[in-house]
């Protein structure tokens, strides 16, 4: 059985966790422009990740503006951890299992 968190794998998913590892939490818009998704692509992989309890989402008004913040839960960081441990083994595959 692999260690891969198959939630976490997906692309967008990764990068987003991969950017809200660092940090406490980061505004919406910061990881939908770095990520390169529209509002809905980041909404739909947020809400999933939300639903497996790796994400939470947090609304805060700010100039009378509304704005969401993201971060990960301790149990999402334990997942995106655990799922780069695993892509760095296997990372470290590769060297010995090619034929020279």
């Amino acid at each position: 059985m692999s260690g891969l968190e198959p939630l976490i794998h997906a692309p967008a998913r990764l990068e987003l966790c991969g950017l809200l590892a660092p940090v406490d939490d980061a505004e919406f818009s910061y990881l939908r422009d770095r990520i390169g998704v529209s509002d809905s692509v980041l909404s739909k992989h947020a809400k999933a990740l939300e639903d497996a309890g790796y994400v939470k989402v947090i609304k805060k008004t700010s100039a009378s503006r509304q704005r969401t913040w993201l971060s990960l839960t301790p149990a999402g960081r334990e997942a995106f951890r655990a799922h780069v441990r695993e892509l760095q083994r296997l990372a470290g595959l590769v060297g010995r299992s090619m034929p020279s």
